[in-house]
């Protein structure tokens, strides 16, 4: 007798029984930082580079914990940069936004949870420099940073958990490679069956095509 995923979360459901996932705290808020409104929500999305957002996960090896922060773009969902850290300081994620700005320029938006890296003086900083607008997700509400946290189970499902990586190279090797599955081929049912790298670029060569006309 066959028997469907939602039927054992009924079942589960109705026993009081949770599945046991890892749940370490990766988002530590701070009382002292600067509070910055959410702004996105109704927002429509209509291009690359308008919004852009990060998160930080974490990842269990045999010597412990190690934590992947990326930036995605909201747009295209593709993931713009990320780098792997043995340690919870925001220089990681100074360095992935740094990065995803170096090779893609700068978005109109950045959102973040209000976890103290995202919230750090100089993680705000370098958003202000650019002259980048400051989203925070409200407390408790996960769903306001949705497309990173949709990734998260993604690559989680996918990739590092079937795989279950013994150090830190083997698994920066792996992320490499899901990476770019996931960025240039990975299908999405929401983006029209494009992957995230023909939609981000779809919108660069549509402006290209308009100016040729233009010019013909």
């Amino acid at each position: 007798m066959e028997v469907t995923a939602k039927q054992i979360r009924r079942i589960m459901n109705r026993a009081g029984l949770r599945a046991i996932f890892p749940g370490k705290r990766t988002k530590i808020p701070t009382k002292y930082h600067k509070k910055y409104p959410y702004l996105l929500r109704g927002k429509k999305i209509c291009f690359p580079n308008q919004v852009w957002s990060s998160d930080i996960t974490y990842i269990k090896l045999s010597g412990g914990y190690v934590y992947l922060v990326a930036v995605i773009d909201w747009y295209s969902r593709k993931i713009l940069s990320w780098r792997l850290s043995n340690t919870l300081d925001s220089l990681f994620c100074i360095e992935a936004v740094q990065d995803a700005i170096d090779q893609y320029g700068v978005p109109a938006i950045f959102n973040t949870d209000q976890g103290c890296q995202f919230a750090s003086d100089n993680f705000v900083n370098l958003l202000e420099s650019y002259g980048i607008r400051i989203s925070m997700d409200g407390v408790n509400r996960a769903l306001d940073n949705i497309y990173i946290e949709r990734f998260w189970r993604s690559i989680k499902y996918e990739d590092i958990y079937l795989k279950q990586y013994d150090n830190m190279i083997e698994l920066k090797d792996g992320i490499k490679r899901y990476m770019e599955f996931y960025n240039k081929k990975r299908f999405h049912q929401g983006l029209d069956y494009l992957t995230p790298e023909e939609k981000y670029f779809s919108m660069f060569q549509k402006r290209t095509q308009v100016g040729v006309r233009k010019s013909a």
